[in-house]
């Protein structure tokens, strides 16, 4: 073993410190295949990056522009030591091995700590060199950002390689392998803060908190003008490591039109923590004020697995018995929290979208389960590929949709979309092999190929019921919403369908007192008299009845007004985009008069006076740049979309609760209905408020780290919208992509 000299001749690309050793004859250019073994040892004098003098390190590998390797975070540490090994294939040795290292910063972009090329050409067969990068930034040459210490050998590998495997990482692809089957669950309560930072110029804060496992994020509601929050909010991650891990936990004060106030860190070990048991951490927060009070738990988990066509658990008949026997009624009471499980068979794709230059794609597929996540293999140069494996995760929850996604893996960048289906678990049908055709991103509209599946679900309904009462599990951190026209205008006019539905009601009723039909109105007074002089307050629920009772004969006798309502919203969304982008190309045109306002019209005079006040309110302030403003107007107009988004979807959740769009969810409601109007007939209603009262005002007596919700919002967010109907709907398959075309079309 011999350590590089600091001091021996290399090269500089763009300012960045290249090592490679003068005397060493470099290899010849070979088309065969090589294995670069690596060690990551330590690193020495790293630069400082935070604060309190020390840095986060952690060291990237790239080959050929992609990352092949990334090490683990080692904390506030300047001669952190990993001692983490990675064996690559690389189809020849002219690309340098390219290192970079980084401070992590949680919620805020990582800070660069130096870099260095190494020429794997200049490096000798078959032996193992101690090798000294030293590390600098093209920016600034001149200052000193410490060495990492590797060790490398490099060897000839023989045999039939795939050309598109070079570079990949061995490691990273065992590792990326595993880490889709986690080992826990780690359930995290933040129920409230205590003597916060005061940010703003009022004396308080808007507060929010920003959580991180790995690459599992989640971020909390904020809580306006306090520097106490009390949030009362779960969220769960999966733990994939035995040892447990790290959660990262920020605090923000949330500020409209410009960026968010850091209020303070702090981290739970969770290695530290026994399992099957809750920890209450009160934990102080690091450069900032205050603390945060967590309850913690760690639970085991045989969640998920993952197994080839041949070889899976609901195939085998006494396995069959066991699960359902686990989920029979019988045992509805016995670990609630174990809803069901659901089996996914990704037998192939056919006719998938061309992705590369040459005609192909490399597809694989990703199979999600709300935040469940599992990988298949890639099939490389194919379009038509066959994947055939097994997926079995544990339902929590019903009502989650399986989410199916194809992608084209690419090696340079980011994976490109392929297609996507969506399937909520209660419209699956068991054992059924079915060919599903694969839509775009937005689920609205097809995309080319289709994708066979195998699915099987088996649940206990007691426990599927009882799981809807309590809040719907979030999913993590997605995408930042962002201002849409389009999606302005489809949002508005699902609120005005919902309004003028209300408007039609009030007229109806108003032509009953108008007398414009003389026997209409008289069934109604008649109706008013009977109903007012006989009413008690079970009528309510009962009353409520009606309509579902009505729906059910109507669907039953084949008058189904359901494929009406999502036909409607598909024509609805279209006559948006069309006016959208005749709005568009016309953008100084008014009707003619006495014609009525097309919508997009009247939603841009109601935020050109927003944006008319707003520029008033900005104007006078003149301490705010020209990107606070930006972001003011930017907010708002979320704000606007997102509060109409939700007013429309509650509206069409109620009306697709009463309309059986979900039977579960309609059948829970005529169960939850009776129940209400028999407890009200037999049970006097001031025992009821008085039962009501006291659960209320001793429930945090009785638990002071209960996370409160509202019953009848959960049930609703259960119930999909029009839009999210729209999206679920099954695409009728092309005749020339069905299966038993294709057959005849090719019968070898």
């Amino acid at each position: 073993m011999s350590a590089l000299p600091l001091s021996s001749p290399g090269r500089s690309l763009n300012g960045i410190n290249i090592v490679g050793p003068s005397n060493v004859l470099p290899l010849p250019a070979n088309l065969g295949m090589y294995q670069l073994d690596i060690v990551l040892k330590r690193g020495n004098n790293l630069a400082i990056r935070d604060r309190g003098g020390t840095s986060d390190p952690y060291v990237k590998f790239k080959i050929a522009g992609k990352e092949v390797f990334r090490s683990r975070t080692i904390n506030k540490n300047l001669n952190p030591v990993w001692e983490e090994s990675v064996s690559l294939l690389v189809d020849n040795l002219q690309e340098p091995l390219y290192v970079k290292v980084f401070d992590y910063d949680f919620g805020l972009q990582d800070d660069f700590m130096g870099s260095a090329y190494l020429y794997l050409e200049s490096l000798e067969h078959k032996r193992t060199l101690d090798v000294t990068l030293e590390l600098k930034d093209p920016q600034y040459q001149d200052h000193d950002l410490g060495t990492l210490d590797l060790a490398i050998t490099v060897l000839p590998k023989e045999g039939d390689f795939r050309e598109a495997q070079p570079h990949q990482s061995m490691r990273l692809s065992d590792v990326h392998r595993k880490a889709q089957l986690w080992r826990g669950i780690v359930s995290i309560s933040l129920i409230e803060g205590r003597g916060l930072q005061p940010m703003d110029s009022n004396g308080f804060s808007d507060p929010y908190v920003k959580f991180r496992l790995g690459n599992q994020k989640y971020s909390s509601k904020t809580i306006p003008k306090t520097l106490n929050p009390q949030w009362r909010e779960q969220f769960d991650f999966h733990l994939y490591e035995e040892l447990g891990g790290i959660v990262d936990i920020t605090v923000w004060d949330k500020d409209a039109g410009k960026k968010d106030d850091f209020m303070g860190r702090c981290q739970v070990d969770l290695s530290a923590l026994s399992k099957e048991q809750t920890h209450k951490l009160d934990i102080p927060l690091e450069e900032g004020e205050g603390m945060l009070v967590l309850l913690v738990t760690l639970t085991a988990s045989a969640a998920v697995s993952i197994s080839e066509l041949s070889v899976n658990i609901l195939d085998d008949p006494d396995e069959r018995r066991e699960i359902l026997n686990r989920y029979s009624l019988l045992r509805s009471f016995h670990n609630l929290k174990d809803v069901g499980v659901v089996q996914v068979k990704v037998i192939r794709a056919e006719g998938l979208m061309a992705a590369d230059v040459t005609g192909k794609s490399d597809p694989f597929c990703v199979v999600e389960l709300s935040n469940d996540r599992l990988l298949t293999h890639t099939v490389y140069k194919n379009l038509n590929p066959e994947w055939n494996k097994v997926f079995t995760f544990n339902v929590k929850d019903i009502h989650s949709v399986l989410e199916v996604t194809v992608f084209d893996e690419d090696r340079d960048r980011s994976a490109d979309f392929l297609g996507k289906v969506a399937i909520p678990l209660l419209r699956i049908q068991n054992g059924e092999r079915k060919a599903y055709v694969l839509k775009n991103k937005e689920l609205t509209g097809p995309t080319k190929g289709v994708i066979f599946l195998e699915i099987d679900v088996i649940f206990n309904a007691v426990k599927a019921g009882l799981r809807t009462l309590i809040p719907i599990e979030q999913k993590y951190i997605e995408e930042e919403p962002k201002v849409s026209k389009q999606l302005l205008l489809q949002n508005f006019n699902r609120v005005r369908r919902g309004v003028l539905f209300l408007i039609n009601v009030g007229c109806y009723i108003n032509s009953c007192f108008e007398w414009e039909s003389p026997q209409r109105s008289i069934c109604a007074f008649l109706l008013f008299i009977v109903v007012v002089w006989n009413f008690e307050l079970y009528m309510i629920p009962l009353v409520l009845l009606l309509p579902l009772a009505w729906n059910y004969i109507l669907i039953a006798s084949g008058k189904d007004t359901r494929l009406g309502d999502v036909q409607a919203l598909e024509d609805l969304l279209e006559d948006a985009e069309e006016e959208f982008d005749k709005d568009d190309k016309v953008p100084g045109s008014f009707p003619p008069e006495g014609a009525g306002l097309p919508a997009s019209r009247i939603l841009e005079d109601i935020l050109a006076s927003w944006h008319f006040e707003w520029i008033h309110v900005m104007v006078d302030s003149k301490r705010k740049g020209f990107m606070n403003k930006l972001y003011a107007i930017q907010d708002v107009c979320i704000s606007v979309q997102n509060a109409l988004d939700e007013v429309a979807s509650y509206g069409e959740r109620i009306k697709n609760t009463f309309n059986w769009t979900v039977p579960f969810l309609s059948w829970l409601a005529i169960v939850a209905l009776c129940v209400a109007t028999v407890a009200i007939y037999v049970i006097p209603l001031r025992y009821i408020v008085l039962a009501w009262g006291v659960n209320k005002f001793t429930k945090k007596l009785r638990d002071p780290y209960t996370i409160d919700n509202n019953e009848l919002l959960d049930f609703l967010s259960r119930v999909p919208s029009d839009v999210q109907m729209v999206q679920y709907q099954e695409l009728k398959l092309d005749p020339s992509q069905s299966p038993n075309k294709r057959k005849k079309n090719n019968p070898g």
